[in-house]
């Protein structure tokens, strides 16, 4: 898979993953919208070119009160981020990563975050690892943060049991796309106790790609 071509499928404001950005959006804009006076701590993982966050910084009033880290794999995804982010005049409070989003080094001077993006990432991983990829990257948000994620409704559906495991550690669910909704947008608060994170060197998921998945399960 081409990560960095496979973004011009939102360039057709119909296509599901457009349609799930906005609900991504909306997301994004309610957490901001709500949080007390001060920064506002955020991170995504897998950030791909930023479109989520950055789009709704790009006219959000508490845009100069948050301190983002992006973390992508893909240079020029990750290129395409900064460069937005320099544009938005957010070059010192958003900090894109050039790195692996799964290691938790990457991350550590700014979670536990009030804002967690994991968006486009569960698609990509394997079932046997999927409840560790949730545990550990649910760790990344703070007591009273919330982390935003998607995952296809592709059969059989997973995710209810992403739903449950993110409930059974502490997290409340304020938000989720029906079930008619191909590409599922939820939002989880941790109104649990805070959990430490991972070891530094660690890994919190292992990215196999959907195309991958996919022809695994057609053999």
């Amino acid at each position: 898979m081409d990560w960095h071509d496979w973004h011009r499928v939102y360039d057709d404001p119909d296509s599901v993953l457009a349609r799930r950005l906005r609900t991504v959006r909306a997301r994004i804009a309610d957490v901001l919208d709500a949080a007390p006076p001060g920064e506002i701590r955020a991170v995504s993982v897998c950030a791909g070119q930023g479109h989520d966050l950055l789009g709704v910084l790009a006219g959000h009033p508490r845009r100069m009160d948050v301190r983002a880290r992006l973390v992508e794999l893909d240079p020029r995804n990750a290129a395409v981020a900064r460069e937005a982010a320099a544009g938005l005049g957010l070059g010192g409070r958003v900090d894109v990563v050039t790195g692996d989003a799964a290691l938790v080094r990457n991350y550590g001077d700014v979670a536990p975050a009030a804002l967690v993006l994991v968006c486009g990432v569960l698609g990509n991983v394997a079932d046997a690892g999927m409840e560790e990829a949730v545990d550990r990257v649910s760790r990344l948000c703070a007591p009273g943060g919330t982390l935003v994620w998607t995952r296809n409704r592709k059969d059989p559906d997973r995710v209810p049991r992403v739903c449950a495991w993110l409930e059974a550690r502490g997290f409340t669910r304020d938000s989720l796309s029906t079930p008619d909704v191909r590409q599922a947008v939820a939002a989880h608060r941790r109104t649990g106790p805070p959990v430490p994170l991972p070891p530094p060197d660690s890994r919190m998921f292992t990215f196999v790609g959907y195309d991958v998945l996919a022809e695994r399960e057609s053999r």
